[in-house]
């Protein structure tokens, strides 16, 4: 049963999944998060991982993005701190957006920072983009994205990927091709950027867009999956960053 966040209290997290995963991704993450006070919330998006069993073509970004509202709204959560993996960025942006009132800080963890109208697809450099179409296409039955190769992510550890391995489920090609609908609220809600830099990066185009919106961009040296190999270094910057004082919002307000 949820409950009103307490005033002036720690932050609530919510943690979102990137591509192919599930909450149980964030499980060396929340700990140190709970341990410091915060509620934490680790979804895990329609149709991956234990709900694999609901994945359909129909699924796309705005079944995600329909998980984590209702999830705010059920749970009313307030005062949020909103956090995104990878292709959970799109999902951050498109929340924050239609619940400005209920997110304090959105977190972009090596993600996409999109615009409205523009799809996951447009914002990967163009040589992942044409591989993830191909394999989409090729093994993916046209709209599954078949699980990529952990060594390439950054994730080299035999033990990691023994965790890693058996839980990763293919994931549904259309998040990567619906553009995000925004109405541009989202604008008003303060924004972070920790780019991962110790991997092929990806995500570094959208580092640099974030730093000229003005986000606070850190960076990590580790891999792309950080929550996994690098998990006492991110908590402790997601908690420098649910503790701060959000900047002032664009027009003023809480």
């Amino acid at each position: 049963m949820g409950h009103p966040n307490t005033p002036g209290g720690p932050r609530p997290v919510v943690l979102l999944h990137g591509a192919w995963h599930g909450g149980w991704c964030w499980d060396r993450v929340a700990p140190l998060l709970r341990a410091a006070g915060h509620e934490v919330h680790t979804p895990t998006f329609t149709g991956l991982s234990e709900r694999a069993h609901l994945l359909s073509p129909q699924v796309g970004l705005e079944t995600h993005v329909e998980d984590v509202t209702r999830l705010l709204d059920v749970l009313d959560l307030r005062d949020v701190v909103l956090v995104g993996h990878s292709y959970a960025g799109q999902v951050v942006t498109a929340v924050a957006d239609r619940r400005p009132e209920r997110v304090a800080r959105r977190v972009y963890l090596d993600a996409f920072v999109g615009d409205d109208g523009e799809a996951a697809r447009d914002l990967l450099p163009e040589t992942v983009e044409h591989h993830w179409a191909e394999s989409a296409a090729e093994r993916g039955f046209g709209w599954l994205v078949p699980v990529r190769s952990l060594t390439v992510l950054g994730v080299t550890d035999e033990a990691d990927v023994a965790w890693l391995t058996p839980r990763l489920t293919p994931h549904p090609w259309r998040t990567y091709t619906d553009p995000l609908r925004l109405s541009g609220a989202v604008d008003a809600v303060p924004a972070a950027f920790v780019e991962c830099v110790s991997w092929m990066r990806v995500f570094a185009a959208q580092a640099e867009r974030a730093r000229e919106r003005g986000f606070e961009v850190r960076e990590l040296a580790t891999g792309h999956e950080a929550m996994v190999t690098a998990a006492p270094e991110l908590a402790g910057h997601l908690l420098e960053l649910a503790g701060a004082e959000p900047a002032a919002r664009v027009g003023g307000g809480a």
